[in-house]
């Protein structure tokens, strides 16, 4: 495996320490984070646990009335093995982390793996609650990577980046996740902006990468199986969100056929010639969606609101707008639906605006921009476009050097993206904007970044270019999932384009659109929003259960219709209400 940059790790996780919670089970993941026992330097035994915590917390709704559990999905105890290391593609500057988990009880029978990418920007772990729970309880050894993002990151003030075990260690001490070419003196730099690689567009490459480990490492844990190969090993590649694009990007790479199905749950697709990317509708939304969020028929929505009353900051946007002749309307409500109109003509559906408010409420939209204007323009360390920066800050809200705590729990407390776990986006425009919205004049330049038809507009276009997909060969079973309510990425502009794509190709994919979910199962646990939406989750394990029937047992690939689910309301969620097939 000339493909890998460090030693291989191998770790035993028995007991109390399993692969799929380390030991935590459903009723610990459902409690706070596992603490440590010296907050400045955990081990890499309470890091893992940690990290396994906070991937189960950010994707599932694991609440009393989500139904994970009893109505769905399963934490059972899983001992087994797992291999680490760190790999890189050729011509790419930054690594990626691998991940092999070997069940005790590997189905010997069904010789399964299940490869899968790490959704959003998070670390190793973070396609756990997809994969790993579905693959590992049924006996599949199950192979990760974080696609070239993750949670490694790196602190100018104390030099020091992530080992492979977590802990952390000065830059040439040890090799690291990430170390930036170019170092500044302060600042936290993290991969998936400042790795000078564009990662998304080798996502594909990253997965057929884990796939290739994850069967090296069955030949290591199980010699007296070996060899396994894609000829004589079931590979189903799964993820969500990034996660799924990275399958769906893999799927199309596959040309060798080491893949025997792919299932997509919500994937932030790039298909060429149709829909949208995301940064595109991304810095749209950014700028337009406080604005539209004010009309009085989001009154009633989630987030919408605060204390009865649209954000100040979201009217002043409007207002903002409206001054600088980049917004009609003659008053507030006019603007609104001005706003909403624009949108509409993006493509933009009311359901996936209402469901967005959680998304612009967090400021999520200038997040996503800020990271992926980086990386699309390969920025070096302290060098991102429109001068945003990553920092820690003290209690005056001033940049500071981290606090030793924070620092050491970035790897299994961030989400890959700040803000998060202590790590914010610095702005020094901001301080020179209008009264009332500061974060106006950087979401118009990231806004500029894709349509100002400049060198770095092309630059930055022809890295989103890059991370389209191609047609997946002719006979892979391909299984999408996504929902129609989705507001962070709207199944208009990613699965429904790419499931037309592939028919208007000859292809056959199954496309479950599920009506009343939306892309965060975490955020169903958040007061008002689980009651309007339903959880993914089980149409993922479902979509899963379907291939395995047709890649394990034989079985016809099912053409059943996609479930016609209904929200919970005030109440616990009932298997009745999901509207599963048996």
């Amino acid at each position: 495996m000339d493909f890998l940059v460090s030693a291989i790790r191998e770790t035993v996780h028995r007991g109390s320490d399993d692969l799929l919670s380390a030991g935590l089970g459903l009723a610990g993941l459902r409690g706070a984070a596992p603490r440590f026992a010296d907050a400045t330097a955990p081990t890499a035994q309470e890091l893992r646990r940690r990290a396994l915590h906070a991937n189960w917390t950010g994707i599932a709704d694991l609440g009393p009335l989500g139904g994970y559990g009893n109505v769905y999905g399963a934490v059972p105890d899983v001992p087994g093995r797992e291999y680490q290391a760190f790999a890189r593609l050729p011509g790419v500057r930054q690594p990626h982390r691998v991940l092999a988990q070997i069940p005790d009880h590997f189905d010997a029978a069904a010789r399964c793996l299940v490869v899968t990418v790490s959704s959003g920007s998070r670390g190793v772990y973070g396609a756990i609650a997809v994969a790993g729970a579905w693959g590992l309880p049924r006996g599949c050894a199950v192979a990760y990577t974080d696609k070239g993002a993750g949670t490694g990151y790196f602190d100018a003030a104390s030099g020091t980046g992530v080992r492979l075990d977590g802990t952390r260690a000065s830059a040439g001490s040890a090799e690291l996740e990430f170390v930036p070419d170019i170092q500044t003196a302060e600042g936290i730099a993290i991969k998936h902006a400042h790795s000078g690689d564009n990662p998304e567009a080798d996502w594909g490459r990253h997965l057929l990468q884990a796939a290739q480990f994850g069967l090296a490492m069955l030949d290591r844990a199980l010699p007296q199986l070996a060899p396994f190969t894609p000829h004589n090993t079931r590979i189903i590649a799964a993820g969500l969100s990034n996660g799924a694009a990275a399958v769906l990007q893999a799927a199309g790479l596959d040309a060798d056929g080491w893949l025997d199905a792919a299932v997509a749950v919500a994937p932030n697709v790039n298909v060429p010639g149709h829909g949208r990317a995301l940064y595109d509708y991304a810095t749209e939304a950014g700028l337009l969606l406080p604005c539209a969020l004010a009309a009085a028929r989001f009154d009633a929505v989630p987030f919408a609101r605060v204390q009865g009353a649209v954000p100040a900051g979201w009217l002043a946007r409007a207002e903002l707008l409206h001054e600088a002749g980049a917004l009609d309307g003659t008053d507030g409500g006019a603007r609104a639906d001005a706003a909403r109109q624009r949108l509409h003509a993006g493509g933009w559906s009311d359901a996936a605006m209402a469901t967005a408010a959680t998304t612009t409420a967090f400021e999520l939209w200038r997040a996503f921009a800020v990271t992926y204007a980086s990386a699309y323009m390969r920025s070096a360390f302290g060098r991102m476009p429109g001068a945003f920066r990553f920092v820690a800050r003290d209690a005056q809200g001033r940049p500071c050097a981290p606090p030793p705590a924070e620092r050491a729990a970035w790897w299994c407390d961030a989400a890959g993206i700040p803000p998060n776990a202590g790590v914010f986006i610095d702005e020094p425009a901001a301080l020179q904007a209008p009264p009332g919205d500061p974060t106006l004049p950087g979401q118009q330049r990231l806004r500029d970044l894709w349509t100002n038809g400049n060198v770095e507009s092309v630059r930055l276009r022809a890295s989103v270019a890059a991370a389209a997909v191609a047609l997946p060969r002719a006979e892979l079973p391909v299984f999408v999932v996504h929902g129609v309510e989705d507001g962070l990425i709207p199944a208009a502009f990613a699965s429904d384009a790419y499931v037309t794509w592939l028919r208007a190709n000859g292809r056959a994919p199954r496309y479950w659109p599920i009506a009343h979910a939306q892309h965060f199962d975490a955020f169903l646990a958040l007061p008002g929003f689980g009651e309007r939406y339903v959880p993914l989750l089980p149409y993922a394990y479902a979509a899963l259960d379907r291939v395995w029937a047709h890649v394990i047992d034989g079985a016809p690939l099912s053409d059943a219709p996609a479930p016609v689910p209904r929200p919970r309301g005030p109440g616990a969620v009932q298997k009745s209400a999901l509207g599963l097939p048996g």
